[in-house]
């Protein structure tokens, strides 16, 4: 009887069980696929007609500098300048005491004076022997050697001058003056001192340099030598060395191409050991910013051409490379090595490795799967110029 009762209800269990199991049991578990392709935006690069640049780098340099050396030996008596003063060519700048050099002038006078009272004598005596000739009073012989005297007296008096003209000028070179207008360095000796002078050996007093104009030197490769020598615009041209090829500089903290000058000399040989040929230019100081000694950044105008430009942001670096990365066939990734020129208005001048057609990811870098192979999904981008201010 209980085995009876116990069947129906057993069926019963099991149906409200599987109706639980039904209801409580999760969804099925759908297998999950390949993320989805990250976005980027893509853009042809903007195609420009640009001014090319060939940028070097170098430092200024005075156009004149000059070494200041007293030309004749003495006490230092005073000096005439503060450290570092702008001077105008023939400015006093030491004195050297003067008074030896006057006594040598005085003496030197008085030596004229005596040559000139000989050539005076001897001249009356040959007038006197010339008379005398006439009637036989004295010999030829005696003529001659008066005449004799009278030359050697004025030979006397011609020396004596030329010691007079020495003893003035070292009297004049007792005041050192500037040899050019410029910038002075600090006293190399102070009053009170004895300095030597001369050709050799002589004390250095200071320096000047000339600051206005200043010259830029740099160094050129080779490869970019033989580049000019094939174009018009050459370095070694005749326009180049009268005329001036254009070139601008800027300084460390400057962000603008604001200095301009012109080439004015290319050396004659490359140097043997870097292989690289030495270039100057001349820039105007009027202001005396520019100092000598001061490392910047060089331009030179190279013509100008057709070129294709893309952001700076979107160059990367892959080991010695440069590269740019763009979207090919099946949305893929496609990293393109590139040579990178200089920036104008705002976008990076991509010498060769690019194409017009290519596109080139400009946004969307942020997400870690945008990588070499990796497919993406392009959505249209532009490139355009910076504003101008």
């Amino acid at each position: 009887m209980s085995n009876r009762r116990s069947g129906p209800m057993l069926v019963a269990v099991s149906a409200a069980t599987l109706i639980c199991a039904v209801t409580l049991s999760p969804k099925p578990v759908v297998a999950q696929g390949a993320p989805p392709a990250p976005p980027v935006q893509v853009s042809a690069p903007l195609a420009q007609r640009v001014t090319n640049w060939d940028e070097f780098t170098g430092r200024f340099e005075a156009s004149e500098q000059v070494d200041v050396r007293a030309r004749v030996s003495g006490f230092l008596d005073s000096l005439h300048f503060k450290d570092g003063d702008l001077v105008k060519k023939g400015d006093l700048l030491f004195t050297i005491d003067p008074r030896p050099y006057r006594l040598s002038v005085d003496a030197a006078r008085a030596e004229v004076a005596r040559a000139k009272a000989q050539v005076e004598l001897a001249q009356n005596e040959v007038e006197r022997a010339e008379g005398l000739t006439q009637n036989r009073t004295i010999t030829a012989r005696d003529v001659d050697q008066r005449r004799a005297n009278l030359n050697s007296a004025i030979g006397s008096q011609q020396g004596a001058e030329a010691n007079l003209k020495t003893a003035e000028l070292n009297l004049e070179w007792t005041e050192v003056r500037a040899p050019l207008a410029g910038r002075l360095s600090n006293r190399r000796v102070d009053p009170g001192n004895l300095i030597a002078g001369g050709q050799s050996g002589a004390t250095l007093l200071t320096t000047i340099v000339a600051v206005d104009p200043i010259y830029f030197t740099f160094d050129a490769s080779e490869a970019d030598y033989l580049r000019y020598q094939r174009q018009a615009t050459n370095l070694r041209s005749g326009a180049s060395r009268q005329d001036g090829t254009v070139a601008e500089v800027r300084l460390a903290d400057e962000t603008e191409w604001t200095r301009r000058g012109r080439i004015d000399f290319v050396d004659n040989a490359l140097n043997a050991r870097s292989g690289t040929i030495r270039g100057r230019v001349v820039f105007p100081n009027t202001d005396q910013f520019l100092t000598p000694g001061t490392f910047g950044r060089l331009r030179v105008f190279a013509g100008e051409a057709d070129a294709l430009l893309v952001p700076d942001t979107v160059i990367v670096s892959d080991q010695a490379n440069k590269i740019v990365l763009t979207v090919g066939p099946e949305n893929k990734i496609v990293p393109k090595p590139v040579v990178l020129g200089q920036i104008t208005g705002g976008l990076r001048v991509i010498r060769s490795g690019l194409t017009p057609q290519d596109k080139v990811v400009i946004g969307g870098f942020a997400s870690p799967m945008v990588r070499p192979g990796a497919t993406v999904t392009p959505q249209p981008g532009e490139i355009k110029l910076a504003a101008s201010k």
